[in-house]
């Protein structure tokens, strides 16, 4: 059975109304189905060579580096993580389109498993290539051209030296890591899906109940903000469990490594400096009055409050038609804005609608919000989205667009040096948001939509740089108190209510059961310290766009290269040529200038 198969009575019920039909990927590209010879054959494949590689490589790199015959073992190396990652793609995608599904849950641990096995074999390859001696290394990449393309790769490789361990114990870190970390993501993502909100009667999924959140209506945006808090009461126990042992899973690994900040080694995989990452986020913190604080009490004005209720963050503006927009208006909405910056970006991105690689329904048990997996190299990517016509779910299919074309176009770097650091993995996405909102705000006349959609660009924004700062401080005050012991519920709750109350300013009043909110955010679990890489990413962006603008020729082909990069450039290298310095404390300010003009015009609507 096909996961296209299996799929195809949900997606008619997710089609009604006047969204239109709404496409399922088809991961056929990857393996024909869950239980096709195929997967059996390359998950035999992938347990005999990787144990074939470790029999013939192991204890033999130092001579090899100095005979000039690294390529060799290199070369199978990437070979076989390109196998082995086209397996747990495959996996991860049939998983996340329902979670709630045994039969996949099982393939997808069963694979998961069977991977980590294999890739155990290979686990002395980079630990063992980290005890060359640097200048036998630099030596042989200079004599040996086909070498030196690895450089990248192997200078990434050997930031991570000085926070290696012995064989055995990276062994055991790692075999572990499927009842440890992994599992208890499991256990996260599959509560999550399982989770049902009574709102007025109506049991829904997470996903459609957000969605309520920006109801034109208020009552039905406190329901809905009623039920989130009723039913993650009910489970505060167990998000409050995964939380402290994640937290102390992570500090036990960072103790052993001798990592001594709580996000040091979110840094170090994002190849970016900590003084970096300290000025956005003080620079964030202290716009915090210009921006969020600001807009809100701006917004408490439309609304005629003094102030707004948490579930009217992210209502509609009152007083503004609202409407559902069909999913072939989204798609050619966001195709049109990147063929105006590129005929080619948009013909990458158009390949996504016509070849099956987006899955846009809401289904029970599927994978709340919106993701673009790279999968590997020699396939392509996929993008999961919930869409459900609101004007932010355009916002989202441009987003993910973007990431996906920017994996498509750093693809050919090959399975090492494609992926992208996260500071840099959130430029194309949010620049493609930026172009699809420029071009329709330019077309739009009338005043007062006018209005409604600056004002949805600036809480998107809010929502990417202040929201995410305060997520990150949230994660820093968690981990770091961890260190002492276990939070409890109510701990978690009161830091959760501080770092809120800071980012977001008198104007919203967080009423009761607002304070249980951090238990749905996934990065949490996922990827502890992920979130300021989209404040990194809008920031940039900003800046970036603001060079655009002001280009006369060639931006195109400078941010094509940045790009087609991959992960083989540092972001200083990257943001060279557009005159940007992300080191350079005022390059914060540029990019939240934006945001502050648009609040500024807002105002000046009201004047």
């Amino acid at each position: 059975m096909t996961l296209r198969q299996t799929f195809s009575s949900a997606a008619a019920t997710s089609a009604a109304g006047d969204i239109g039909h709404l496409p399922e990927w088809d991961l056929t590209d990857l393996y024909p189905g869950t239980q096709s010879p195929e997967i059996q054959g390359d998950l035999g494949r992938a347990a005999r060579d990787s144990e074939a590689f470790e029999g013939r490589w192991k204890g033999t790199l130092e001579v090899l580096a100095r005979e000039g015959g690294l390529v060799e073992p290199i070369r199978q190396y990437e070979e076989l993580d390109e196998l082995l990652g086209r397996l747990v793609s495959y996996a991860g995608l049939v998983y996340s389109g329902d979670t709630t599904d045994p039969a996949g849950a099982k393939f997808y641990g069963d694979v998961q498993q069977k991977v980590t096995d294999a890739s155990t074999h290979l686990l002395f390859f980079t630990l063992e290539m980290n005890r060359i001696d640097d200048a036998l290394i630099e030596a042989a990449m200079v004599a040996d051209p086909a070498l030196a393309h690895y450089r990248p790769w192997l200078e990434d490789l050997r930031k991570e030296k000085p926070y290696q361990l012995e064989d055995r114990v990276e062994q055991l870190f790692h075999e572990k890591s499927v009842t440890g970390r992994a599992a208890w993501n499991r256990v996260f993502d599959e509560t999550m899906a399982s989770l049902r909100f009574d709102v007025n009667g109506e049991m829904l999924t997470l996903e459609p109940t957000l969605n309520l959140m920006q109801d034109p209506d208020e009552t039905k945006r406190k329901a809905a903000a009623d039920a989130l808090a009723a039913t993650f009461a009910e489970n505060i126990r167990l998000f409050t469990l995964v939380t402290n042992t994640l937290a102390k899973d992570k500090e036990i690994s960072d103790r052993w490594r001798g990592f001594q900040d709580v996000a040091e080694s979110r840094h170090l995989a994002n190849r970016v400096e900590p003084e970096v990452v300290d000025a956005l986020v003080a620079a964030v913190r202290a716009a915090y009055p210009r921006l969020s604080h600001r807009y809100y009490a701006l917004k408490a004005k439309w609304f005629g409050k003094e102030r707004l209720d948490h579930w009217d963050r992210n209502a509609p503006l009152p007083k503004v038609a609202s409407r559902t927009i069909p999913w072939t208006e989204a798609r050619e909405t966001v195709l049109s804005a990147y063929r105006r910056f590129s005929p080619e970006m948009a013909a990458i991105a158009e390949q996504f609608f016509d070849k099956g690689w987006i899955d846009a329904p809401v289904r029970p048990g599927k994978s709340p919000g919106a993701f673009a997996h790279p999968t590997v190299p020699s396939a392509h990517p996929y993008v999961l989205l919930n869409y459900q016509g609101k004007t932010r779910d355009v916002m989202t299919l441009a987003h993910e667009l973007g990431h996906g074309v920017h994996q498509v176009l750093a693809a050919p770097q090959g399975p090492l040096m494609a992926p992208t650091p996260l500071t840099l993995a959130e430029t194309a996405s949010v620049f493609g948001e930026m172009l699809t909102f420029r071009a329709l705000l330019d077309a739009t006349t009338d005043p007062v939509q006018r209005k409604a959609m600056l004002a949805s660009k600036v809480e998107d924004m809010i929502n990417t740089v202040v929201r995410q700062i305060a997520f990150y401080s949230f994660e820093r005050k968690v981990h770091t108190e961890r260190r002492e012991g276990e939070l409890t519920s109510d701990r978690l709750n009161a830091i959760w209510m501080d770092v809120q109350r800071e980012s977001l300013g008198d104007a919203i009043r967080l009423g009761p059961g607002y304070e249980l909110f951090w238990t749905y955010i996934p990065h949490f679990i996922h990827s502890p310290f992920y979130v300021y890489a989209y404040a990194f990413g809008d920031c940039l962006v900003n800046s970036l766009y603001a060079v655009y603008r002001e280009a006369e020729s060639g931006f195109q082909d400078r941010y094509f290269a940045l790009l087609k990069a991959g992960g083989t450039k540092h972001h200083a290298e990257l943001l060279a040529p557009f005159g940007l310095d992300a080191t350079d404390p005022q390059f914060w300010q540029k990019g939240l200038s934006v945001l502050e003009g648009f609040i500024s015009e807002l105002e000046a609507m009201e004047e």
